[in-house]
């Protein structure tokens, strides 16, 4: 018997794409199920993150001209990762599988096929990911491949290439829903629910319309939230970068002593003024880097909502 399917995607400002988006969507829905891929009940579940455009309103065009729409609208704006997260833990009291994709179709949507393929195979999460990044810029590209090297260095389990595009089954989701953690890096918590996986492979499109709601400032905010949220390296490179200090200190030690015997003290102010501004400015960034650590065990402590769903578009036909 075919599963139902649920499409999630987050929307944040998308009327000018959710037109492009929710047409194209449609008619892949309409095929997979001509085809008896998936249930005839599967449907499109839009997010809305507190969008300050008439993107709601649009959705619920969409959903009151056929049932296969449907949505969700936040309180507030949340960020990405908490609206797609507010979709998947709502569509999975609906359905067997969700594929989860971008609002923008930049994730080439002919994906879903592959997904179903590995799904049949018995996979219980598949991971979208591009199969190359000819499309950006050499700066893009760079920093792209070198954060997911820092990523695997720092012991962070993620995709290579991967984003939030992805098919996670019922189970799948049932086991991200234990994960209660406020500050959210889904790329990274995904491949700890464990199952069996695998990976679809597409290429990525360029936005049709509107424009990206990921500015470089996110990117990197994003970038950081990642390793910090995952990650213990870097307060344990703090302690290896200490220790360094302090060897590195008592050899200076030794030279400002020998100097100041052979009376040539002063030719050692150079050192000690670069030695001071080196170990304040590492002392400075490492008392943030430790203040990112307790700022996110304040905000985990708290246990606010990660989300609050405002409006549910499934309940009201229910």
């Amino acid at each position: 018997m075919a599963e139902i399917l649920y499409l999630v995607i987050p929307c944040y400002n998308e009327e000018e794409m959710l037109p492009i988006t929710a047409k194209a969507l449609v008619s892949k829905l309409s095929s997979l199920m001509d085809e008896d891929l998936i249930s005839p009940q599967s449907k499109i579940m839009f997010v809305d993150d507190g969008s300050k455009d008439k993107t709601w309103e649009i959705i619920e065009k969409l959903h009151q001209l056929s049932e296969v729409f449907t949505g969700i609208k936040l309180s507030r704006n949340r960020g990405h990762q908490n609206a797609l997260l507010a979709g998947l833990m709502t569509a999975k009291k609906y359905c067997d599988i969700t594929i989860s994709m971008d609002a923008d179709l930049q994730d080439d949507i002919d994906i879903i096929d592959k997904m179903l393929e590995k799904r049949s195979e018995g996979c219980e999460i598949v991971y979208g990911a591009r199969d190359n990044r000819d499309s950006d810029t050499k700066f893009k590209k760079f920093t792209a491949e070198g954060y997911y090297k820092m990523l695997e260095k720092m012991g962070v389990e993620v995709t290579y290439n991967s984003a939030d595009c992805r098919l996670m089954s019922k189970r799948a989701l049932e086991g991200l829903e234990q994960f209660k953690e406020v500050n959210l890096f889904l790329r990274g918590m995904v491949p700890m629910v464990g199952y069996k996986s695998d990976v679809a492979t597409y290429t990525r499109h360029e936005r049709q319309a509107g424009e990206s709601k990921y500015p470089l400032k996110k990117m990197l905010a994003f970038a950081f939230e990642g390793i910090t949220s995952l990650s213990t390296k870097p307060i344990r490179f703090i302690t290896s970068l200490g220790f360094l200090l302090f060897v590195v200190s008592i050899g200076m030690l030794i030279y400002f002593v020998t100097t100041k015997i052979c009376g040539k003290a002063v030719e050692g102010w150079a050192s000690t003024v670069v030695s001071i501004w080196a170990i304040g400015g590492l002392q400075l960034l490492s008392i943030g880097v430790v203040g990112e650590y307790i700022g996110k065990i304040y905000l985990e402590t708290k246990a606010r909502p990660r989300f609050i769903i405002d409006i549910n578009l499934e309940e009201e036909n229910n």
